[in-house]
C-alpha cells in the first residue's frame, strides 16, 4: 500500500480498523513497520476538518491517508462526503456492515479505485462476506489465503510446535492453523453441522406438516414449512422451505400486510412443491406478533399460537427460553433435525447465517441479535418435542 500512495493520482485515501486506535497502531505504526516509518522524513501526523490522517509528501503531490474506526453503528457519520481513492479495511470482519458500504461509495470518483481487506477467517455465511459479491461477480475480486507457512518471522521448529499445540482443538487448528471459516467458540447451536445436517431428501415417511412464523418491521420476518417423518423406529423433523425478510438488512421496510401477502406466496409455493405431502393442520406464529396473526386471517391463513417456551419455567440464569434453545441442542446432538437442501429460492441461507452468529455474552445469557429465524426454528422444535418426543 505504501508504493501504491506512492503512485496513486488520487489526493485523499483511508485505513480503517475497528477504532482509530487500532487503525493507527496496526497500519501507521505496526511496530516499527508502519507507514509512519516507512515515510519517515516525508511525511507528518496533521488534522484537517476530516479527521487526522498522515500526510505524505509524494513527487506527485500531497496524499491524506486517513485513520478512522468502522466498528461501531454511527461510524459511518465520519466518513460521509469525504472522496477517497482506496480504503484498507483491516479485520474487514468486524467493521459495520453500513461503514463498508459507506467506503465503496466514497471511492466512486477515484481515477485508481482500490480497495484492500484483510480479515481473520469469520464465522460461515458471516453477513460482511455479502458485501464482497459484487466484486467476485464481476471478476474484480482477488483471495489470497494465508497460513502459517506464509509467516516468515516462524521457524520451523515453531511451526511444528504450534502446529502440535493448535491439533488439540478442533476449532482452533481449522481455524489458526488451516485459516478456514469454522463456528466460533461459545456459539450457541456448535452442534449443528451441515454436512450432517443438511439434506437432500426426506428419510421415510411423512406423517404431517406444519408452518412456523416469527415477524417484525425493523427485524426480520420469517416464516418456515417443516415435515414430520417417521423412519426405522425414530421421527425426525425436517425444515423444508423458509421465506424470510430483514427491513434492517435490506433497507426496505414492509407493511405485516405485504408480508402477509408474500407469506401466503411461499405457503402456495410449498403445496405445488410438495403436493404429495399432508396439508398442514397447523400454522404457528408467534402470539407476540399480533399484526402479523391479524393480516394473516385476512389472506385466508388461520394461524395458531406458537409455543414461544412462555410458559416455561424460567431457568436458572432467569431466561425462559433456554428450554427451548436446551431443546434445539438435543435434536441437533441426537440428529433429529435437518434442513432439506432442495436448491430452490426459498432456502436455509439466512437461518444458517443466524446460527454462525448466536452466541451468549460474558455473563452466559443469549444475545437478542441474530436470532430471528432461530426463534421461529425454537417453535417448531417445541412442537416437534412435546408431540413426538415427550
Amino acid at each position: 500500500m505504501a508504493d501504491f500512495y506512492l503512485r496513486s493520482p488520487d489526493q485523499n485515501h483511508m485505513v480503517t480498523a475497528y477504532n482509530q486506535e487500532q487503525a493507527y497502531r496496526m497500519f501507521m505504526d505496526g511496530d516499527g513497520l508502519g507507514l509512519a516509518h516507512i515515510f519517515d522524513g516525508c511525511s507528518d501526523i496533521r488534522h484537517d476538518e476530516h479527521g487526522d490522517h498522515l500526510l505524505l509528501y509524494a513527487p506527485n503531490g500531497e496524499k491524506k491517508i486517513y485513520y478512522k474506526g468502522g466498528g461501531k453503528v454511527n461510524s459511518v457519520g465520519a466518513i460521509t462526503g469525504m472522496s477517497l481513492g482506496s480504503v484498507t479495511f483491516l479485520e474487514f470482519n468486524l467493521l459495520h456492515k453500513d461503514f463498508i458500504n459507506e467506503c465503496f461509495r466514497r471511492t466512486f470518483a477515484a481515477e485508481w479505485r482500490y480497495h484492500l481487506g484483510e480479515q481473520n477467517p469469520p464465522a460461515p455465511n458471516h453477513p460482511n462476506l455479502e458485501l464482497l459479491e459484487r466484486f467476485e461477480k464481476s471478476g474484480r475480486f482477488l483471495f489470497r489465503h494465508w497460513t502459517p507457512d506464509d509467516n516468515p518471522i516462524l521457524s520451523d521448529d515453531r511451526k511444528r510446535e504450534l502446529k502440535e499445540e493448535l491439533s488439540n482443538s478442533d476449532y482452533l487448528f481449522k481455524r489458526d492453523w488451516l485459516g478456514e471459516r469454522v463456528m466460533p467458540e461459545g456459539i450457541i447451536y456448535s452442534m449443528f453441522d451441515q454436512d450432517t445436517h443438511m439434506v437432500k431428501t426426506v428419510e421415510g415417511r411423512v406423517i404431517e406438516t406444519f408452518f412456523t412464523a416469527d415477524g417484525g418491521q425493523g427485524d426480520a420476518t420469517t416464516c418456515a414449512f417443516w415435515c414430520v417423518a417417521y423412519n426405522k423406529g425414530k421421527y425426525g423433523l425436517y425444515r423444508l422451505a423458509n421465506y424470510y425478510h430483514s427491513g434492517t438488512e435490506t433497507g426496505t421496510t414492509k407493511a405485516m400486510s405485504v408480508y402477509a401477502s408474500e407469506i401466503k406466496i411461499f405457503v402456495e409455493w410449498c403445496f405445488d412443491k410438495w403436493r404429495n405431502y399432508p396439508r398442514p393442520q397447523y400454522y404457528f406464529v408467534d402470539p407476540a406478533c399480533k399484526s402479523l396473526r391479524e393480516e394473516l386471517h385476512l389472506v385466508g391463513i388461520m394461524t395458531d399460537k406458537a409455543d414461544n417456551n412462555s410458559r416455561d419455567k424460567v431457568n436458572s440464569n432467569g431466561m425462559k427460553i433456554e428450554v427451548g434453545i436446551e431443546r434445539v441442542q438435543n435434536v441437533l446432538s441426537k440428529q433429529s433435525l435437518f434442513l432439506l437442501d432442495h436448491g430452490d429460492k426459498y432456502d436455509h441461507y439466512n437461518l444458517i447465517k443466524e446460527i454462525g452468529m448466536y452466541v451468549r455474552n460474558d455473563n452466559g445469557l443469549p444475545i437478542d441479535k441474530y436470532n430471528h429465524a432461530l426463534d421461529e426454528l425454537r417453535y417448531g422444535v417445541n412442537y416437534f418435542t412435546r408431540t413426538y418426543l415427550v
